[in-house]
């Protein structure tokens, strides 16, 4: 496996929407209680004194949504300052972005990636559960704020959902054809809603490469991400294309992550729930920081048997938290 050094950070479970992939419609939310969330103070502490001193060096930002968290702009501030990060990031649904993006890029954040699954305001609407609400203008602003601020590379993350937004595969792609916008292609991944889509499933990413080869051609690119993204470009395009085909085409070796959710929980695999630890009681508990660096370091050494031989252990629905809740 590569070397674990990117931890996926979740400041926050809730969400202002209510994407039917992350948040299923009917599904019971247990929002995190404000006194079980991690302050900012332990989540800085946790990083200055456990996940830095075990190689942790890339971070990104999560949630719920992590532009609800209060103090966000510090917090990326703060992050940002310790001279072991070589790398910040965040993924936001853009919804506030439009104000938010200047006092973020201040603050040392530099790449961020969008959720955008349609370019069409009533597709979009239907797939975050806006409940009569139009968001996609809203949305569309905080994309373009975050363009003229600078942010390099902007990515926009689109999960492609069969028979409700997979008809956009080729509008969304050729966003990447005249300016400098990064489009991801993920696959549906049944976490905790296996049944969401009924026989649909996922569309592998071979046939999403395949349509768009068939449009405009396409070859690899030279460009390379820190995730499990395989990219492509159209040719003479300034942008490029990244396909993550977690359920198709399994990607173990190329995982460099851990998961770390908003009430202090680390998980070291997306696909199941194996060798999860809770850091925050210990904490708050005054267990020495040498005693939960040795935690942590032990799920790096068990993280390859997790990957490799429980893998399968992620087309079950035997989920306890929606993608929502682990961070995505």
């Amino acid at each position: 496996m590569n070397t674990v050094d990117y931890l996926r950070i979740s400041l926050i479970d809730r969400c202002n929407f209510r994407c039917q992939y992350c948040m299923p419609e009917g599904a019971e939310m247990d929002y995190i209680l404000q006194q079980n969330l991690l302050t900012n103070d332990e989540l800085l502490t946790l990083l200055r004194e456990v996940f830095i001193p075990v190689g942790f060096t890339r971070f990104r930002l999560t949630g719920g949504e992590p532009l609800l968290r209060p103090g966000v702009v510090n917090l990326v501030e703060e992050i940002s300052a310790f001279p072991e990060t070589q790398d910040l990031a965040m993924t936001t649904n853009a919804f506030l972005l439009a104000n938010m993006a200047q006092p973020l890029y201040d603050a040392g954040l530099r790449r961020i990636n969008i959720s955008l699954d349609s370019l069409d305001p009533d597709t979009f609407n239907q797939i975050i559960g806006n409940r009569g609400r139009d968001r996609w203008q809203q949305v569309w602003d905080g994309i373009q704020a975050a363009y003229r601020v600078g942010f390099d590379p902007l990515k926009l993350n689109v999960v492609v959902i069969p028979g409700v937004n997979d008809q956009e595969v080729l509008d969304l792609a050729a966003l990447t054809i005249d300016r400098h916008w990064h489009v991801r292609f993920i696959e549906f991944m049944p976490i905790g809603n296996g049944q969401l889509f009924d026989d649909c499933g996922w569309i592998a990413s071979v046939d999403l490469r395949q349509q768009i080869r068939d449009r405009w051609g396409l070859t690899e690119s030279h460009v390379r991400g820190n995730g499990p993204a395989d990219v492509f470009q159209i040719p003479g395009a300034k942008g490029t294309l990244g396909f993550i085909s977690q359920m198709s085409e399994c990607f173990c070796d190329r995982c460099n992550r851990m998961r770390f959710s908003a009430d202090g929980w680390l998980r070291p695999c997306l696909l199941n729930e194996t060798g999860q630890i809770d850091l925050k009681t210990p904490l708050r508990q005054g267990v020495s920081f040498e005693e939960l660096r040795e935690r942590v370091e032990y799920r790096l050494r068990i993280k390859p048997d997790i990957n490799f031989k429980q893998r399968e252990a992620g087309t079950t629905d035997g989920y306890s938290r929606t993608m929502s809740q682990i961070g995505g």
